[in-house]
């Protein structure tokens, strides 16, 4: 499964990034095709116009080499921490400068936060916006807090959140991988609709 794990912090002291590498190593282990896409390295500006509003060939070659990217993913994964009850607006700019690309392809999402609730009211907001871009999303979630006593510096579980993480993921991955081939295969036999 070629999988897009999507990050969205612009942070100075990043610790939700510790999640996107450990599902990066947790997706690698079972044999996919991970991609970390962190959306401070990728730079994209405040979205004034989206990738299909430029001409053929115009677009930032930023934004260009991600359009390929989601274009080529068997499924995505939306990896959020939680600013004031909301996505973060570093993931959310990344996401909405597209829309097609996103299309018929299934999406899991992953929270983090400081506190106790992992991040769980941005992780709904997510089952709420990621539909509307065409993407079906699974039902399976994982919801990490804190972040920091979950996943040390180099993204490895500690203590019992870490060992917590570590059991939810098996169905987390399953659930979606299950998803993506479903999606493939009918691609593969009815062009989708539209």
């Amino acid at each position: 499964m070629n999988v897009l794990i999507l990050y969205g912090s612009y942070r100075a002291d990043r610790t939700g990034i510790r999640l996107a590498r450990y599902l990066v190593d947790r997706f690698a282990a079972r044999g996919d095709a991970p991609t970390l896409v962190d959306a401070k390295e990728v730079g994209l500006p405040l979205l004034d116009r989206m990738y299909k509003e430029y001409p053929a060939g115009e677009a930032p070659a930023a934004m260009e080499r991600l359009a390929g990217q989601i274009r080529d993913a068997d499924a995505f994964v939306f990896v959020t921490g939680e600013y004031n009850w909301g996505p973060q607006p570093g993931l959310k700019n990344l996401t909405d400068h597209y829309l097609e690309e996103w299309f018929w392809r299934p999406a899991a999402v992953a929270s983090y936060s400081a506190g106790r609730l992992g991040g769980a009211r941005s992780n709904s907001a997510w089952h709420a916006i990621l539909p509307e871009m065409g993407m079906p999303v699974i039902s399976s979630t994982l919801v990490v807090g804190p972040i920091t006593q979950t996943l040390d510096a180099e993204a490895r579980p500690t203590g019992g959140a870490g060992e917590s993480l570590e059991r939810q993921f098996g169905r987390f991955a399953d659930d979606l991988a299950w998803w993506a081939e479903a999606a493939k295969a009918k691609r593969g036999r009815i062009a989708p609709p539209y």
